[in-house]
């Protein structure tokens, strides 16, 4: 069973490319959600403001960097003050920094790397986690990667720090279940974005886009996991492109 979104609120970090961005422009598109988005880029967060809001989504944007506590601390503000709720917490935002030989990595892409991707996950839950209980209902998704499930050389310290968002998730899910809230984790396959301009080291690839995961089929299955009625929670939900190899170890 699935409900639509049409007075819902959405909190989604990262949205200013990506799947986030594809994830606001769809609830917007379908539902007319209402969104809280906040990105590090701010020109690229405009245009999925602008989008979102031709779409006809009321929706509260500003610039915001993950890595900081004061980011999710405004963003929970800002979505109290505007809407009074919170629905759905979607934390996108995170990134590989740097792809090496980790003797190549140094402390300070290494700490760069874990913050991004670990600690903005746990920072984001740890200050929405009382709206939620509060409430006694909401979905959260946090984002892991494949890289948290198969090995590939140069990603050592991205692939712990998706391999902790994934240990966090489900350790929270056994928190705010009793409660009502529903936690999943999506673990998405290597797509077309600009996922490998923004890392350095990290080998340029195209794939075939008839075969390879899109954003647009991230946000398809997003929206279909905060669309579940209440009762049902999606735990965790991998989504994979024909056109990458995941076989080994």
């Amino acid at each position: 069973m699935a409900e639509k979104l049409t007075g819902k609120v959405a909190v989604i970090s990262g949205a200013g490319s990506g799947f986030a961005k594809a994830t606001a422009e769809l609830f917007a598109r379908l539902d007319k959600c209402s969104l809280v988005l906040f990105d590090i880029n701010e020109e690229a967060l405009a245009t999925t403001v602008k989008n979102c809001e031709a779409a006809g989504s009321e929706v509260v944007s500003f610039r915001g960097d993950v890595t900081k506590p004061e980011t999710f601390t405004r963003a929970l503000e800002e979505t109290l003050k505007r809407f009074g709720k919170v629905d759905f917490l979607i934390n996108y935002a995170g990134g590989a920094v740097k792809v090496a030989p980790i003797e190549e990595i140094t402390d300070d892409y290494m700490r760069k790397t874990i913050d991004l991707n670990l600690v903005s996950t746990i920072l984001s839950c740890r200050t929405f986690a009382p709206q939620f209980k509060k409430q006694k209902q909401g979905k959260i998704i946090n984002v892991s990667s494949v890289c948290d499930r198969r090995s590939w050389p140069g990603w050592t310290v991205y692939s712990a720090a998706k391999a902790g968002v994934n240990a966090f998730t489900k350790v929270l899910y056994t928190e705010l279940r009793p409660h009502g809230v529903c936690v999943s984790l999506l673990v998405p396959g290597g797509s077309n974005t600009g996922f490998q301009s923004a890392a350095e080291g990290v080998p340029k690839f195209e794939w075939d886009e008839r075969d390879a995961v899109r954003p647009e089929h991230f946000a398809d299955m997003v929206y279909q996991v905060c669309a579940l009625t209440r009762g049902g929670c999606v735990s965790e939900f991998h989504l994979f492109g024909l056109a990458q190899d995941i076989s080994g170890f």
